[in-house]
């Protein structure tokens, strides 16, 4: 056998396996990012959305600084290129804005729907930026993603509008700030990516709830609610850099659509919200389209 064969079938070996942990890294974040949205929606019961945005955010941030602190290691929140952590944060900080207009005005199964062509835009700025290439199978993998998305959200048909721009606006700009994880330099620790954007967001939507008419008294109850999901935010950004950092982001984000899978299961602990034939349907074809795409 030749031997440029052989070693490239070893290099091979290497990134399928960064590839499959980083796939089970980004399936764990977004569990969790599925848990922070179910106590975001409780929470959303009794304050407006950005009230609970920066309660939950301060939450997070806190527990990142407070790990830093117990570790005595407060140089790992400062990042060493400032310019990509603070182009990421300020990415998805417009990305939340975005997408929080979407749901105020459409209704939630079209945001979802739009907000998951993340996926389809990662494969092709990777592509484009990082010539990360995805064979036939794996891009059959994404589209039958995306179909699986519909299945299971069952939109209705709207007249164009801003919030379907924003939906979509939102999508991009959440792909452009994944693509900025595989250019994060090695020196960069995930530590001080994660805590510039929660450094960000917390500001922003402090700025944004003072603005909608300031905020409401919180009970201890509620503080708890908030630092629980401020600490499924923080594990959640963490996982993700991480998944994002071992393996290649056309491969990885197609998972993104485990969240619906997630939500279905959340959505009928916590919220009795019953679980339809569509739902289920959708669910599998996700189920198989991951298979797809790590093939």
């Amino acid at each position: 056998m030749p031997a440029d064969i052989i070693s490239g079938r070893s290099q091979d070996r290497p990134a399928a396996s960064s590839n499959l942990r980083a796939v089970l890294v980004v399936l764990l974040a977004f569990c969790v990012f599925s848990a922070t949205d179910a106590l975001v929606k409780l929470l959303a019961q009794r304050f407006a959305v950005p009230q609970v945005t920066f309660m939950v955010t301060a939450a997070a941030l806190v527990l990142i600084v407070a790990q830093a602190a117990i570790t005595r290691n407060g140089s790992i929140l400062l990042p060493r290129y400032p310019g990509l952590a603070l182009l990421r944060a300020l990415l998805l900080a417009a990305d939340t804005l975005l997408i929080h207009y979407a749901f105020a005005v459409l209704p939630l199964a079209e945001a979802y729907l739009l907000a998951f062509l993340t996926p389809l835009m990662v494969a092709v700025l990777a592509f484009v930026l990082l010539g990360e290439r995805l064979s036939m199978l794996a891009w059959s993998g994404v589209l039958i993603g995306f179909v699986g998305v519909t299945v299971a959200l069952r939109p209705g048909v709207e007249p164009l509008n801003l919030g379907h721009a924003a939906a979509v606006g939102s999508a991009l700009l959440f792909a452009l700030s994944l693509i900025l994880l595989r250019r994060a330099k090695p020196g960069e620790s995930d530590g001080a990516l994660v805590a510039t954007l929660l450094a960000v967001l917390t500001v922003l939507a402090l700025v944004i709830a003072i603005i909608n008419g300031g905020l409401t008294p919180v009970t201890m109850t509620d503080v708890g609610f908030a630092s629980l999901a401020g600490a499924f935010m923080f594990a959640g950004h963490m996982l993700l850099v991480r998944a994002f950092r071992i393996g290649k982001a056309s491969i990885v984000a197609p998972f993104q659509y485990s969240q619906i899978i997630w939500g279905m299961v959340y959505g009928g602990l916590l919220f009795a919200t019953p679980i339809g034939f569509h739902t289920l349907a959708g669910a599998a074809i996700i189920i198989l389209s991951g298979w797809l795409v790590l093939k």
